[in-house]
């Protein structure tokens, strides 16, 4: 494990040119960064080893357009000995295969906040950036300020990671967290899984942070060593770091929330706007598309149906999220209820496949935008709530609370 040096230690506002341990791209990203890469006169990437790429967006290819990029990619990857997945959102095959605590992870993608759930540093970069850091393993940051948010109490039943985010999100808005780190902490935090933990980090972004971080603990540890994986270093905030500010949640008091259109910080209580119609509910990607998540909406979706005239679509995060959900009969329980359980992939939530919205359709959605067009036409509006909201709703066809079925 490396050590870190307290001389080492910048402030925040300073400059840090620091080694890559992970860059990573999908399929949105990857294919201009290549493109940069081969104008900067690339050769061979720094270390093929570090560098993923994942067709994760559109899979399988959904135009000839996208298969040439997917193709793009494969060939560039064949060439440099860079591994390609394709079985799972970028976001969650990292954390099921590489991340770890100390770890410097950049990714091609806004998401990549997620990984802090391990205690790694992980934060999002543009395409011409991975380009370079595919040439030279390095990149500059600039240390930033923290805002700590204290967890407090324990989560009541029918409220979950992603009602405890939005809540936050809400609170902070969609830029009080700019360029900022968002440190997760506090008693409910601890009786939180891993899983829990990537949602609050990946909904971090959502309020502009530049990460998010878990400090590790007894979770994080249990973690690993079910997964045979050490961290490459632990570091602890401590009672003298420097927080710019913190806010605490009494997560006893929380009940579920919605993001409503068009802004994720545009957030209520679920029964401010229980009862809107719905055309479509959609449960997966890098938020919640994983294994407790789908357990979550299997325990409501048992023995009831989906409401006549209701699309719900399930996309498992992964391969190993699909596989699990098979074998405890997960996958059955939802195709019972009358889901549609796709490939690992980001599907419904990027709006170019597998779930498109028409014009002026409504969906509630476990993912974490809510934008104008995010998932279809510029018309359609989408709901962000949790898992079991999402399946509540496609039960009932409406906005529904999901304590109604707990």
């Amino acid at each position: 494990m490396k050590q870190v040096e307290p001389k080492s230690i910048k402030r925040a506002g300073e400059i840090a040119i620091v080694s890559v341990d992970l860059a990573a791209g999908q399929d949105g990203t990857t294919p201009l960064a290549i493109k940069v890469f081969e104008e900067m006169g690339g050769g061979r990437v720094w270390d093929p080893s570090k560098i993923l790429f994942v067709i994760d967006h559109t899979y399988p290819s959904s135009s000839v357009e996208v298969s040439n990029l997917h193709k793009l990619m494969r060939g560039f990857a064949r060439k440099q000995g860079i591994r390609v997945i394709e079985w799972g959102i970028i976001h969650q095959v990292i954390l099921e295969e590489y991340a770890v605590p100390g770890m410097l992870i950049v990714g091609a993608d806004s998401h990549t906040t997620t990984h802090g759930a391990v205690g790694a540093f992980a934060t999002g970069i543009g395409s011409t950036e991975l380009a370079a850091v595919m040439l030279g393993g390095k990149i500059w940051l600039k240390v930033p300020s923290t805002i700590r948010v204290r967890l407090e109490g324990s989560l009541s039943k029918g409220v979950y990671a992603k009602d405890i985010a939005l809540y936050v999100i809400g609170e902070v808005g969609a830029d009080g967290a700019n360029y900022k780190a968002i440190e997760w902490t506090g008693e409910a935090l601890s009786r939180l899984s891993i899983e829990s933990r990537a949602t609050l980090c990946n909904m971090s972004m959502e309020a502009g942070a530049k990460n998010a971080i878990v400090e590790y603990d007894a979770v994080t540890e249990k973690y690993l060593r079910e997964l045979g994986r050490s961290p490459m270093a632990i570091v602890r905030s401590g009672r003298k770091a420097e927080v710019e500010d913190e806010l605490r949640a009494e997560c006893s008091k929380l009940e579920p929330m919605v993001a409503i259109p068009s802004r994720v910080d545009n957030v209520r209580p679920v029964r401010e706007v229980e009862g809107t119609p719905i055309d479509q509910a959609f449960i997966g990607s890098c938020t919640n598309g994983r294994l407790e998540d789908l357990i979550e909406a299997a325990r409501i979706l048992r023995g009831r149906k989906v409401k006549e005239g209701v699309r719900l679509i399930v996309t498992p995060a992964s391969r190993k999220v699909y596989m699990d959900s098979l074998k405890l009969g997960i996958l059955e329980t939802l195709l019972e209820a009358g889901a549609v359980v796709t490939n690992p992939t980001c599907g419904a939530c990027v709006g170019t496949h597998l779930g498109v919205l028409g014009e002026g359709e409504v969906a509630v959605s476990s993912t974490n935008r809510n934008f104008i067009g995010r998932m279809g036409h510029p018309s359609s509006k989408v709901y962000l709530a949790s898992p079991a909201t999402v399946a509540a709703s496609a039960v009932r066809g409406a906005i529904t609370d999901p304590r109604e079925f707990l």
